[in-house]
C-alpha cells in the first residue's frame, strides 16, 4: 500500500489500544531481580511502569530465533511496545541501550513468517525512530537496506514485511533516510528485480520504496548530481508500466503511479525512450516492438503507457484518478514529447477517458483540475483532438459555470480555450442549447470583473472575448433572439472593465475592442438574425462608441501607448466602413463634434510612425465617405502613403508647384479635402495666416493649371470654400493681408467652372464672404437660380439639413439676406426682375417661394427685399410682364406680397410709385368679380389692401392707401358683399369664419378697421359698413 505519516499513526493507535488491553489483564510483577533468570548482567535490565522487568539480551534472542514460538514473540513485542510508551523506561533504554535493539528487530523481520508479528515489529521500529535521535533511524535504514540489497533472502512473504520496514522508515518526515543506504545500487537492482515476480503485494511495496527512493535522491545533498535511476531505463519504466497495467488494486495503482510521476518529472522517460529505440535490434527490444501497430512510427513504450493509464483511469478511487491525470499530466508536459505521442493517446481513446471522468466529477475539485489541465494539452494535437472535443464539448458548459464562480480558478482559461477552439473549428456543431447556457456564464464573468467583485488574469479575459467572438460568429447565437440582451451586456461590461482602471491593459482592452468591431460587422451581414435585433445591436456598440469609448479616449489619448490608440482607431474605423448603415453615420457626427481631425494628428505627433500613419488618413478617408457620401475619401487613400505627418508639412505640400506630377496633385488634392472637411465643423489644424498663405501660393503657382481647367473641378471648388473662409476670417476677426492677384485667378476659375452651390457643403462664414464679392454676381445669381428650382419647388417643399451639414439650405439664404452686409438680397431681387422680363414659370414660381420661405425663417427678410427694390419687381410683374395671367405665378406673387407688407418695418417701404401701381393692379382684381365669386386669391387681395391701410398710418404708402378708399370700384364690391350678407338676416350668425362667406365677410371687416385708423375723410364704404352694424 501507499504509506504515509498518516497510516503511520494509524498503526501506532492499533498497537497502543492493543498492548493497553494486555496490560490491563495481567497481574502487577514483582520488584525485578538485579538479574534475569538467564543470568544476564543487570545493566541490560529495565524495569517497567508496572512493576516489571524486561531483559533485552532474552527479549533479542527470543525474537531472533527462527525457532522461538510466535506467541511468545507476539508477547514479547506487545510488552516491550508497551513499556515504551512510559517515558522513564523509553528514556533509559534510548540513553543506555539506543542501539542494542537494531539486529534483532531486523533480524525478526526476516526470521518469521507471520503478519501480525511484522506488524508488531514495524511498529515497534518505527515508535523508537520517532522517539530517538536521527541516529537510531539510520542505522534501521542501513541494516535493513543492506539485508534487501545483499540479495541473501529470497524474495517471499518475510521479504515483504522487510520492504514494508523501509517504506516505513524512508517515510520518516525528520531526517533524509536516503544518505544511510549503503549500496544504493544493489538495493535497486533488487528491488527492479522484484518487479518480475508474480505477486501483486511484493510490487506494491516494492514500487512504493522505489518512489521514496527517488524523491529522496533527489532531495539529498550527499549525492553528485547523478540520476541513479537513468542507469536502470527504459527496464524501470517498462515493468512500472507493466505492473500499472496488471494490477487491480488500487494501493498498488496509487504507489506506481507516483513513481512514475516521479520519474516523468526527472525526465526518465525521454532517457528511456532514447534508449528503447536504440536496442530495437536486441532480442528484448524485438519482443516488444510487436505492441506497437503495424505501420505506425509510434514508440513502443508511449503505446505501454497508454494501455498501463487506462486501468486507473477507470478506478472508482478518484485519488487513483486524480494522481494517474497528473502522471498524464507531467508525461505530456515533457519537452520531448512530441505530437506522435499526443496522436498516440488521442487513438487509444484516451481523451474519452478524461470527458468521462469529468463528467462523472460532478463539477469537483481536484477532479475539474486534472481533467483540464490533461485536455489542454492533448488539444495541442489538433486534428486528432477536434472529434474528441466535439463529442466532449457538452461535458465543459457546466465546467466553465462552475469555475467561472471561482476567483482565479487554475483551470479558467484553459476550459475558455478548449470551448473557444470547438466553437472556433466546428461552429456548426455547437447547438443553441449549449450557446445559451455560456452566453450568461460569460457576462457573468465580465460582469463580476467589471464590478470589481472578481478579478481575473489577463489570459482569462483575452478568451472570454474571443469566446464571445466565436459565438457571434455562430449560427446558433442568431437563432436566440434572448441572447440579444446578454451579449450586449457583455460587450459593455468588457469594454467598462478596460476603461475604468487606472492601470494599463492593453491587451485586454484590444480585445474588448475586437468583441466590440465584430459584433458590429457580424450584425451588419444579410442573413443573420431579424433586422430588429441586428440595427439594436448595432446601435448598442456605436452608443457604448460614442458615450463611453469616444470622451476616454479624448481624455486620455496623451497617456495612451501607440498599441492602443491604433486599436481605438481601428474600431471606430470598422464601424465607418459599414456606411450603408445610420449607425455609421451618427458614429461619423460624433467624431467630428469630438474635434477628430485635431486628435488624428495629435496621434500623428505622439506616434510618428508608419503604421499610425497609415491608419489616421485611411480612417480620415472612411470618415469623409460618411459625412461627404459617394466615396469623396478617395482622394485620401490615393495620396495616404505620400502625405506627411505634421499639419504644417502638409501647408508646405500644398504651396508647391505640381507640374504635371501626378503624386504632387494627388497630395494636394487629399490636403485641400482634409483642410475642407475640417473647416466644416470649426476645426483649425493650423493658423489662420498659415493656411491662407499656402491656399494663395497654390493658386499663385498652379494658376495655369486652375484657368486652364486641368484641376478636378470638385478639387476647384473646395478651393473656393476654403479660400472664401479664411478671407472671411480674416474680415470678422482681424486683418489678414491677401494676394489680389490670387483672388483674381480663383475669380476667373470659378467663372469658367461648372460648380453646384445648392448641392456644396460650405462654412456660413465662406458663403457669406462669397455674397459680399460683387465680382462674382454672374455665376452667385445662377447659382441662386439652380438653388431655386431645386429646393423650392412650391412653398412648403422646403429642403432644410440640419446645421452640422453645412449644406446650403434655406436656412442659410434666408440668413444671408436677413444680415444684409452682403448682396444675396440684390441678386436675388435681380434675379427676379430678370425672370419675370424672359423668365420660365418654374424659374419665377421658386424665386417667389425663396422669398416667402426665407421671410417666415427671418420676418427681417422683408426689409432687405424692400430696400433693395422688390417693389419695382412686384410693379413689373403686374404693369408689363406676361406672366401675370399664370394662376400659379399670381398666387405666389401675392402670398409674397402679403408676407412682405405684414413682416416689413414701415421705413423700409419708399417706393410709393410702385406701390401704388401694384394696389391699382390689385384693386382691378376683385372688382370684376362678384361677391360669391371671390376666392383665396380675392381674399389675398383684401389682406394686402388692409396691410397697405396699416402702413399708412405710419405715413408711408399714402398714394397707394388713397387710392384704396377712392376706389369706386372696391366700394361697390363691398357694398355687394354686404348687401348679400344682410340678405341672410338672423341666419348670418350661422356664418363663421369657417364658411366662405364668413370668411369674405372678416376680410371686408379687417379692410374697414384698418381704413378707419386711417386719417382721411369718412368714405363711402365706412359708410355702408357702419350701416350694416346699425341694422
Amino acid at each position: 500500500m501507499y504509506f504515509d505519516d498518516s497510516q503511520s499513526q494509524q498503526i501506532q493507535h492499533y498497537y497502543d489500544e492493543e498492548e493497553e488491553d494486555e496490560a490491563s489483564n495481567s497481574a502487577v510483577s514483582p520488584p525485578s531481580p538485579t538479574a534475569c533468570s538467564q543470568g544476564h548482567r543487570s545493566t541490560l535490565i529495565l524495569q517497567t511502569k508496572q512493576g516489571g522487568s524486561i531483559c533485552l539480551l532474552c527479549f533479542s534472542n527470543l525474537i531472533s530465533n527462527p525457532q522461538s514460538p510466535t506467541v511468545h514473540v507476539s508477547y514479547a513485542l506487545s510488552q516491550l511496545s508497551q513499556a515504551i510508551s512510559d517515558p522513564p523506561f523509553l528514556r533509559s533504554l534510548l540513553t543506555f541501550h539506543s542501539h542494542f535493539l537494531v539486529s534483532p528487530l531486523v533480524h525478526a523481520l526476516s526470521s518469521f513468517d507471520d503478519d501480525p508479528i511484522a506488524r508488531q515489529v514495524v511498529r515497534l521500529v518505527s515508535a523508537l525512530c520517532d522517539s530517538a535521535d536521527a541516529s537510531l533511524s539510520a542505522d534501521f535504514v542501513a541494516r535493513v537496506s543492506d539485508s534487501l540489497s545483499s540479495g541473501s533472502l529470497a524474495w517471499s512473504r518475510r521479504q515483504v514485511y522487510t520492504l514494508h520496514c523501509l517504506g516505513v522508515l524512508l517515510n520518516c518526515q525528520h531526517t533524509n533516510p536516503y544518505a544511510h543506504i549503503r549500496d544504493k545500487y544493489g538495493l535497486i537492482t533488487n528491488l527492479i528485480a522484484g518487479l518480475q515476480l508474480p505477486s501483486e503485494e511484493i510490487r506494491g511495496e516494492i514500487l512504493f520504496v522505489l518512489y521514496k527512493v527517488s524523491v529522496l535522491q533527489f532531495a539529498s545533498e550527499d549525492g553528485d548530481g547523478t540520476d541513479l535511476l537513468f542507469a536502470f531505463c527504459p527496464k524501470l519504466l517498462r515493468l512500472s508500466l507493466e505492473a500499472l497495467m496488471k494490477t487491480q488494486s488500487d494501493d498498488v495503482r496509487l504507489n506506481c503511479v507516483a513513481l512514475l510521476t516521479v520519474l516523468t518529472q526527472r525526465g526518465l522517460f525521454g532517457t528511456a525512450y532514447a534508449l528503447d529505440s536504440n536496442s530495437m535490434n536486441s532480442s528484448e527490444g524485438d519482443s516488444f516492438e510487436q505492441a506497437t501497430e503495424d505501420g505506425k512510427d509510434v514508440n513502443p513504450m508511449n503505446v505501454l503507457f497508454t494501455e498501463a493509464i487506462k486501468g486507473p483511469l477507470l478506478s472508482t478511487d478518484s485519488q487513483v484518478q486524480i494522481s494517474t491525470l497528473d502522471l498524464l499530466f507531467h508525461y505530456m508536459s515533457w519537452e520531448g514529447t512530441s505530437g506522435k505521442e499526443l496522436q498516440a493517446l488521442l487513438e487509444e481513446n484516451i481523451a474519452d477517458y478524461v470527458f468521462e471522468i469529468l463528467r462523472l466529477s460532478e463539477c469537483k475539485d481536484p477532479l475539474v483540475k486534472s481533467c483540464v489541465q490533461v485536455l489542454d494539452i492533448l488539444s495541442k494535437s489538433e486534428q486528432a483532438f477536434k472529434q474528441r472535443l466535439v463529442v466532449g464539448f457538452a461535458t465543459l458548459v457546466p465546467v466553465l459555470n462552475y469555475v467561472a464562480d471561482v476567483p482565479f480558478h487554475p483551470v479558467q482559461s484553459q476550459t475558455l480555450k478548449l470551448i473557444l477552439n470547438c466553437i472556433s473549428d466546428c461552429p456548426g456543431m455547437v447547438s443553441s442549447s449549449h450557446i445559451a447556457e455560456l452566453v450568461p456564464t460569460l457576462t457573468k464573468m465580465l460582469r463580476k470583473h467589471s464590478d470589481g467583485e472578481m478579478g481575473m488574469v489577463e489570459e482569462t479575459f483575452i478568451l472570454t472575448c474571443s469566446v464571445l467572438v466565436s459565438i457571434i460568429r455562430t449560427p446558433s447565437a442568431h437563432v436566440n433572439s434572448n441572447l440579444q440582451t446578454p451579449i450586449e451586456e457583455a460587450m459593455q461590461h468588457a469594454v467598462f472593465a478596460c476603461l475604468n482602471t487606472s492601470e494599463k491593459h492593453t491587451c485586454q482592452l484590444l480585445h474588448s475592442l475586437f468583441l466590440l468591431k465584430e459584433a458590429y460587422y457580424t450584425y451588419s451581414q444579410e442573413g443573420n438574425s431579424t433586422e430588429s435585433a441586428k440595427v439594436e445591436i448595432r446601435q448598442f456598440v456605436v452608443n457604448v462608441c460614442t458615450k463611453h469609448l469616444l470622451p476616454w479616449f479624448v481624455t486620455n489619448f496623451n497617456e495612451m501607448d501607440e498599441d492602443t490608440a491604433l486599436g481605438v482607431l481601428e474600431t471606430f474605423h470598422s464601424i465607418l466602413l459599414q456606411d450603408s448603415n445610420n449607425q455609421a453615420a451618427e458614429l461619423a457626427n460624433s467624431l467630428v463634434s469630438s474635434t477628430w481631425f485635431s486628435l488624428s494628428f495629435g496621434c500623428l505627433g505622439l506616434f510618428p510612425t508608419e503604421k499610425m500613419k497609415q491608419r489616421v488618413y485611411i480612417m480620415l478617408s472612411s470618415l469623409v465617405d460618411v459625412l461627404m457620401g459617394n466615396d469623396a475619401g478617395q482622394p485620401i487613400r490615393d495620396a495616404a502613403l505620400c502625405l506627411p505627418s505634421d499639419p504644417i508639412d502638409l501647408l508646405f505640400l500644398l504651396g508647391q508647384k505640381n507640374s504635371r506630377n501626378l503624386e504632387l496633385s494627388s497630395c494636394q488634392s487629399a490636403i485641400l479635402l482634409i483642410l475642407y472637411t475640417s473647416s466644416l465643423y470649426d476645426e483649425r489644424l493650423a493658423d489662420d495666416k498659415l493656411v491662407l498663405a499656402s491656399l494663395e501660393q497654390y493658386i499663385l503657382v498652379n494658376s495655369s493649371d486652375l484657368q486652364g481647367r486641368g484641376t478636378d473641378p470638385i478639387t476647384v471648388m473646395r478651393l473656393v470654400y476654403l479660400y472664401g473662409l479664411y478671407r472671411g476670417l480674416a474680415k470678422v476677426s482681424y486683418q489678414i493681408p491677401y494676394s489680389p492677384e490670387a483672388e483674381r485667378i480663383l475669380f476667373e476659375t470659378l467663372s469658367e467652372t461648372e460648380w453646384d452651390l445648392p448641392s456644396a457643403r460650405i462654412h456660413p462664414i465662406s458663403l457669406k464672404w462669397l455674397f459680399q464679392e460683387e465680382k462674382i454676381s454672374g455665376p452667385l445669381s445662377y447659382q441662386l437660380l439652380k438653388f431655386c428650382g431645386r429646393n423650392v419647388a412650391n412653398d412648403s417643399d422646403i429642403i432644410v439639413h440640419g446645421n452640422i451639414s453645412r449644406m446650403v439650405n434655406v436656412n442659410s439664404i434666408a440668413d444671408l439676406i436677413a444680415g444684409g452686409d452682403n448682396h444675396a438680397a440684390i441678386l436675388l431681387v435681380s434675379l427676379l426682375t430678370q425672370l419675370l422680363e424672359k423668365g420660365h414659370e418654374h424659374d419665377i414660381i421658386s424665386v417667389l417661394n425663396l422669398m416667402t420661405s426665407s421671410i417666415n425663417i427671418f420676418p427681417t427678410v422683408s426689409n432687405q427685399l424692400c430696400l433693395h427694390g422688390i417693389g419695382n419687381a412686384f410693379q413689373n410683374f403686374f404693369c408689363e410682364s406676361t406672366h401675370t395671367q399664370s394662376p400659379q405665378i399670381s398666387r405666389a406673387a401675392l402670398v409674397l406680397i402679403f408676407k412682405t407688407l405684414c413682416s416689413a418695418h414701415h421705413g423700409t417701404l419708399s417706393d410709393e410709385e410702385s406701390w401704388l401701381a401694384v394696389t391699382m393692379k390689385l384693386i382691378n382684381i376683385v372688382t370684376p368679380r362678384a361677391p360669391d365669386a371671390w376666392n383665396h386669391e380675392c381674399l389675398l387681395v383684401i389682406g394686402i389692401l388692409s396691410l397697405v391701410m396699416h402702413h399708412s398710418s405710419n405715413e408711408v404708402l399714402l398714394a397707394p392707401s388713397k387710392a384704396i378708399v377712392l376706389s369706386t370700384s372696391l366700394v361697390s364690391a363691398i357694398n355687394s358683399v354686404i348687401h348679400v350678407a344682410c340678405l341672410k338676416g338672423p341666419a348670418l350668425a350661422d356664418h363663421d369664419e369657417e364658411t366662405s362667406s364668413g370668411e369674405v365677410l372678416i376680410y371686408v371687416l379687417l379692410l374697414n378697421y384698418f381704413s378707419l385708423r386711417r386719417s382721411v375723410p369718412t368714405t363711402k364704404f365706412n359708410h355702408r359698413i357702419a350701416f350694416f352694424f346699425r341694422n
